[in-house]
């Protein structure tokens, strides 16, 4: 049974077009072609960049977030309570009123004293902002070199300037070496983002970023399964090409510098408009749903390709949406709020006011300093993703708060 799915699984007329077979794709005369086993290597490597992350993050990205004067806001720690924590852990975290009366006879506390427990309980699972701005530190390095890489393998090559060359001789195109650890060290990222994902900053958009992951590397593993290869590396030098900017308007949101993250998500915001909304749509999709057909007819494997990269495209305008409602908010000068960001709850939200009297080290930084004015414009950051990607993240600073 299990050898005739794997014969229907790597049946030719899902993965390759009509009159070839997998035969026409064996090494030969030097030339090499892309092989399923070749992403076997793909789960060490990415055990490895989990690896390497841990001690980036321990003797890089700490010490950096020192040197940019990253301080955490103390925060008050929820007294030990056996009732409350069982609910807490069983039920909700955001009981009821109904839920609060029943604790507040079963614990012996006010229904206020259950609601500042489970307000604090819940500051205490939010991630640190030294947390925040390890792993915005990680994935800045790691797509700005990915960045760098991918153009150097991409920018001396035909089917850059013509993307009909993309499918010129398709699917007999061999692979070189740029190629080849280009795609794995990209599916392995991948696969540790994945592996990593439930001890990751977690957001409002974390079901559409496991949507975003396993479609990335669905979309990678098919490419190099089928020989999309020279597609997939424009591709992926596409969606790196905002990545690193949205990563890095994290970490100087994080570390307080307003002026500075504006800038940059700025610059961000105008690159993932015209490479998601623009480039990817109107050459990327054209180049993949218009000329292959040119060459030969539809077949699954033409038909799933598409289909993946629809749902990215959908991913893409749905992070777009929230860039442009953030940026109408801006600018019309609302109160602006991250979209996605769990948003820390304060002393004073608890009814606490004489813990809310904090003066200046309460008070949000600008570029290091602490803000005086409350009529401040406010740092607004949204998210980009890998392939989509990532759209990985949105953050604001928020009216006399410190940076989420």
């Amino acid at each position: 049974m299990l050898q005739t799915l794997h014969d229907y699984f790597w049946w030719e007329r899902l993965w390759l077009p009509v009159n070839l077979t997998w035969a026409d794709l064996e090494d030969r005369d030097g030339r090499v072609y892309a092989k399923a086993s070749d992403l076997y290597i793909t789960l060490p490597l990415a055990l490895l960049f989990l690896i390497i992350r841990y001690f980036f993050e321990l003797y890089v990205a700490t010490p950096l977030a020192a040197l940019l004067n990253v301080k955490e806001k103390t925060r008050l720690r929820a007294p030990p309570n056996p009732t409350l924590e069982h609910f807490y852990m069983t039920s909700g975290k955001q009981p009821k009123q109904a839920d609060v009366e029943l604790l507040s006879r079963q614990s012996g506390l006010s229904g206020r004293q259950v609601e500042r427990w489970f307000r604090r309980r819940r500051n205490q699972d939010r991630p640190s902002l030294l947390k925040k701005f390890r792993e915005a530190s990680w994935r800045f390095t790691f797509y700005l070199i990915a960045f760098i890489a991918g153009t150097a393998v991409i920018v001396d090559k035909p089917w850059f300037y013509d993307l009909r060359k993309v499918w010129e001789g398709y699917p007999i195109q061999s692979i070189i070496p740029s190629q080849y650890w280009y795609y794995m060290i990209e599916l392995s990222f991948y696969w540790s983002l994945l592996f990593s994902i439930a001890s990751d900053v977690k957001r409002k958009d974390f079901k559409e970023q496991i949507i975003h992951h396993v479609a990335t590397i669905i979309l990678i593993s098919f490419s190099w399964f089928a020989n999309y290869v020279r597609a997939g590396t424009l591709i992926m030098a596409l969606h790196d090409s905002s990545d690193y900017l949205l990563e890095s308007a994290k970490m100087f949101n994080y570390a307080g510098w307003k002026n500075t993250c504006n800038n940059i998500f700025i610059v961000f915001a105008i690159v993932f408009i015209i490479t998601r909304l623009v480039i990817l749509p109107f050459w990327i999709l054209h180049c993949t749903l218009v000329y292959p057909l040119e060459l030969y007819p539809a077949f699954f494997g033409y038909y799933f390709f598409n289909f993946m990269m629809g749902v990215l495209q959908l991913l893409h305008i749905f992070w777009a949406y929230l860039i442009l409602r953030m940026a109408h908010k801006f600018i019309t000068g609302k109160v602006v709020e991250d979209e996605r960001s769990d948003r820390e709850e304060t002393e004073s939200s608890e009814g606490e006011e004489a813990a809310a009297g904090g003066g200046a080290k309460n008070r949000p930084l600008a570029n290091g300093h602490p803000i005086l004015n409350n009529n401040h414009r406010f740092t607004w950051l949204l998210c980009a993703v890998p392939w989509v990607k990532s759209a990985d993240d949105t953050m604001v600073s928020k009216r006399n708060k410190v940076p989420a």
